[in-house]
């Protein structure tokens, strides 16, 4: 009986060593997440009227600053340029009325320098073309000094038929070609 009396003290010894290891657990750490504050109410705000005034295109074209794109942008297209009947250095009508564009353009850009470029088809020689294209491009300079541009502002040169910019035997090529061509320094 003596074994049945111990077998049942040692169930019961590790029985409770069993109940007290359960109880003995440390505690679950508290929770540490804040709690959401209630959220108040607020009525939606309008989005801000935008105040700053509207800037025209030609606002935008001088903010651009001296630069061939801001004379586009004021201008229009091609305006750094403006084109020659065949075996000519005469300024048309057109050619004319960009040029006082380019004048207005530079009249807001005092200290700008340009170059004025004179350019031929690629019919006739080297010599005569060149010799066509320095005469356009002081036709172009001395039509500019009219509208007021200085004189010291504009320099020119000539690259007769050596820069197209259409390339092909055909009129549409050659009166691209045939050109005064400003570049801004």
């Amino acid at each position: 009986m003596t074994f049945t009396r111990f077998g049942r003290n040692i169930t019961a010894f590790i029985a409770s060593a069993f109940i007290l290891a359960a109880c003995a657990q440390t505690e679950a750490p508290a929770d540490t997440t804040p709690t959401p504050e209630p959220e108040e109410k607020v009525a939606p705000t309008p989005d801000p009227v935008i105040t700053a005034p509207i800037k025209s295109a030609t606002e935008m074209a001088l903010e651009m600053g001296a630069t061939v794109d801001g004379l586009i942008a004021y201008a229009g297209t091609d305006a750094d340029r403006v084109f020659f009947a065949y075996d000519s250095a005469e300024l048309s009508t057109d050619a004319q009325a960009m040029l006082a564009k380019q004048a207005e353009w530079m009249s807001h850009f005092d200290g700008t320098s340009i170059m004025v470029q004179g350019h031929c088809d690629e019919r006739g020689t080297r010599e005569y073309n060149l010799a066509l294209g320095a005469l356009r491009a002081e036709a172009v300079k001395n039509y500019l000094v009219t509208l007021g541009v200085s004189s010291y502002q504009i320099k020119t040169i000539s690259y007769g038929k050596e820069r197209p910019v259409a390339v092909g035997p055909t009129e549409s090529s050659w009166s691209r070609n045939r050109r005064g061509q400003i570049v801004i320094n």
